[in-house]
């Protein structure tokens, strides 16, 4: 049976998907881009900046579906410069760490929604716990 997953510690949705969506141990967490929930504007900074505040907000969504950053099993980093993936790469790190790493695919991208240069979505398992 799937859930939905809701939290207002994270941006709302900009179209027709949830923050996240749980399916027996798996939970699914849409892309999430660098929005402050409070504002719903793209912070403002460098790459490092954008990631961590992605990163707030995957911990928000798996926070609400009683999951952590070490449940992570799966990342898909979309990055709208690729010469930007270590300055990102070292933000990451300092969030998915202490657990096993988990499989990991990036990409650069042409343009991502509001301007954002970071999206991140993410694949947990509550059986990783």
């Amino acid at each position: 049976m799937k859930k939905q997953i809701a939290t207002t510690n994270a941006p709302a949705a900009i179209g027709p998907y949830s923050q996240g969506v749980e399916c027996g141990n798996l939970v699914f967490v849409s892309g999430q881009i660098p929005v402050n929930p409070a504002t719903g504007e793209i912070v403002k900074g460098d790459i490092k900046a954008q990631t961590a505040q992605v990163f707030e907000n995957i911990k928000a969504v798996l926070a609400q579906a009683g999951c952590a950053l070490s449940d992570i099993v799966k990342t898909t980093v979309f990055i709208t410069d690729i010469a930007d993936f270590g300055a990102m790469n070292e933000v990451y790190a300092t969030y998915i760490k202490d657990c096993v790493l988990p499989a990991r695919s990036a990409f650069q991208v042409v343009n991502l929604p509001k301007g954002a240069n970071v999206e991140i979505e993410v694949i947990a398992c509550k059986c990783a716990q």
